[in-house]
């Protein structure tokens, strides 16, 4: 065994999304932060859809942003095309998303992390030391030892994981690249609970084989909005993506072929994602609809690959192919690389603490797919929350732990930790009870004070923040300004003078119409921020009903909700609870109240049980 003199603050196992943005925070922290990756080159990779953001997920980019992370200014600088999903329904669902340029996000956030003085190792993790119950170093596969005081394990698809195309079986962490085997049967032995579940990724589409003129073109926004709020120069490019439909003679072939399907052939034991089926789910769940939209995008400027989203498969190669070439654009189709299924190890969540720290293990985190979620964004947060509180440990004092009621971040650190992960969790705005709170366009709002609290931002990125902070409300007082029907656009029925406050609560009227002397700022705003700004002012006036109640329900949960449970808690001494309700408590062994609350299987009367318990 070679052993390294230095004991490093944070070690950081894997280079994804999750691993760059923990090593990111933790050495922007001030903190001595090693990066464990099998692939220097694969720092940061896209490796399936060439998208940030979309529906919820763009909320947690700007959350990201806020919070210190790096995701939406690099997403900004290389995107090709953005837009903003759902503008047709109510302003808690609007979410960003960006079309983006792989290589160059890569090549950016890369050269990000290669310019701080974060260590890098190119190596495989294959062991961890655990002492005292307290996490002393990581054990590389080249025999070298790295000892720390915290780690933050980002393994993504690589433990133990195998490709399925068809009946072909290769094991890697992601095309082309090897898996790692001995992590998992390391953190087994010591008592973790590991599991199996199943992603999947669509074929790349060779360029020139293509016949585009049979597709429908779709560009992003004329006037897009930037994930960050500290994107200066924002002048992106609109690149197309391009959409068809699937029919029933593409339909017939996955269907006639779905046994060799590895999902419907028993191969794969790991549960995939409910909410981003393959097509032979579709095609077998949903027999009855004629079609289904593909979306043909990008991967990089000029690109000659193309990304087939809703195409997600693990068929054999040409059944994929004889599918494909029925439907419109596609009749002579190649591919660079066909689809395939992943499967691989994760640790039920519900092992680790609010923190994302091991309930079991002082200084051991968690991040990312391994936590049995999907996506870049959910892992890139997951990875910033670990860096923050694992600094926060070393300095012995209290951790970050988001609220349900902060952040889209809080929902889902709070789904993971208490709920049974049977399948990759996903974000979407329906998990979060108070997304009207937690609007995109709010977030400097919400999480300002978290990021001045901890220093997660330079001063002159707080000062930005400040400023829109200052014109937020110095627009709300302009808005107390009373105007006539001669200010105001024509045909909107204004017989008197009115606060225009008041005329915005009209669902026939939005801030666009009133006079421009309104939101003049006293600070120098970019136009994508005085609309951001002016938006959110009116959403705040528009849904204040309704705010006002989540606040009401929010102040009346908290009496309760960081009520302490103790770890050592045996809950068959809790007279009164219900079997399930002890099963699924000393299983999860909630932190608070408010978890155990939220804990499949624990019924409103063992809440009630186990709150008097408690309280004694």
């Amino acid at each position: 065994m070679k052993s390294i003199t230095k004991t490093w603050d944070i070690v950081v196992v894997g280079g994804g999304h999750a691993g760059v943005e923990a090593a990111l925070i933790s050495s922007k922290l001030g903190r001595s932060v090693a990066l464990i990756t099998m692939d220097k080159n694969a720092i940061g990779r896209m490796s399936c859809n060439p998208a940030i953001g979309g529906l919820a997920k763009g909320q947690m980019v700007r959350e990201i942003d806020v919070l210190g992370g790096a995701m939406g200014f690099i997403a900004d600088k290389t995107g090709i095309q953005f837009k903003t999903l759902n503008k047709k329904k109510g302003r808690a669902v609007w979410s960003p998303r960006a079309q983006i340029d792989k290589r160059q996000y890569e090549k950016k956030i890369k050269k990000k992390v290669v310019s701080t003085n974060i260590k890098i190792f190119q190596d495989e993790a294959i062991n961890i030391i655990i002492k005292n119950y307290k996490v002393s170093a990581i054990i590389l596969r080249s025999e070298y030892k790295i000892k720390c005081h915290n780690a933050i394990i980002t393994a993504g698809t690589f433990l133990s994981g195998k490709i399925h195309i068809g009946e072909r079986k290769i094991l890697a962490g992601r095309m082309g690249e090897e898996n790692s085997e001995g992590l998992t049967a390391s953190l087994v032995s010591v008592g973790f609970r590991a599991g199996r579940l199943k992603t999947g990724t669509p074929p790349r589409l060779k360029k020139d084989s293509i016949i585009w003129e049979k597709l429908k073109p779709n560009f992003g926004d004329k006037t897009p909005i930037p994930f960050s709020y500290f994107t200066k120069q924002f002048k992106p490019k609109n690149e197309p993506c391009y959409s068809t439909h699937t029919n029933q003679k593409s339909h017939d072939v996955i269907f006639k072929n779905i046994h060799t399907s590895p999902m419907f052939s028993g191969d794969i034991g790991g549960k995939g994602p409910r909410y981003c089926p393959s097509i032979e789910d579709k095609v077998f769940r949903f027999n009855e609809k004629p079609s289904h939209l593909l979306y043909l995008e990008p991967e990089w400027v000029d690109s000659d690959q193309i990304y087939l989203n809703g195409f997600s498969t693990s068929l054999p190669e040409e059944t994929q192919k004889r599918a494909l070439r029925f439907i419109p654009g596609l009749e002579e189709v190649e591919f660079f690389r066909p689809g395939y299924a992943i499967e691989y190890d994760f640790f039920p969540p519900s092992q680790l603490k609010a923190t994302l720290e091991s309930k079991d293990v002082s200084g051991l985190f968690f991040a990312g797919q391994m936590n049995g979620t999907s996506g870049y964004e959910e892992a890139a947060a997951q990875g910033l929350i670990c860096g923050i509180n694992a600094h926060q440990k070393l300095l012995l004092n209290p951790p970050l732990i988001l609220s349900r009621s902060s952040s889209y971040i809080g929902v889902m650190i709070d789904d993971l930790i208490t709920k049974d992960t049977l399948e990759p969790y996903r974000m979407f705005t329906s998990r979060a009870e108070y997304r009207l709170l937690l609007r995109f366009s709010n977030t400097f709002e919400r999480l300002y004070p978290t990021a001045k609290q901890l220093n997660l931002l330079s001063s002159s990125k707080l000062k930005t923040i400040e400023s829109l902070l200052i014109e937020k409300d110095l627009i709300k007082q302009n808005l107390n300004t009373t105007i006539n029907k001669n200010q105001i656009k024509p045909n909107k029925n204004i017989t008197v003078s009115t606060p225009a406050k008041t005329l915005i609560k009209r669902t026939d009227i939005s801030i666009e119409d009133l006079p421009g002397d309104l939101f003049k700022t006293k600070t120098k705003l970019l136009d994508w921020q005085k609309r951001d700004i002016a938006y959110d002012v009116e959403s705040d006036i528009k849904y204040k009903g309704y705010i006002n109640r989540h606040l009401k329900e929010i102040r009346s949960l908290k009496k309760n909700e960081n009520l302490k449970i103790s770890k050592f808690l045996d809950y068959s001494s809790v007279p009164g609870l219900s079997n399930e309700g002890i099963e699924k408590l000393t299983l999860v062994r909630p932190e608070t109240l408010g978890q155990a609350k939220r804990i499949s299987g624990v019924t409103p009367s063992d809440a009630v049980v186990l709150h008097v318990f408690i309280s004694k």
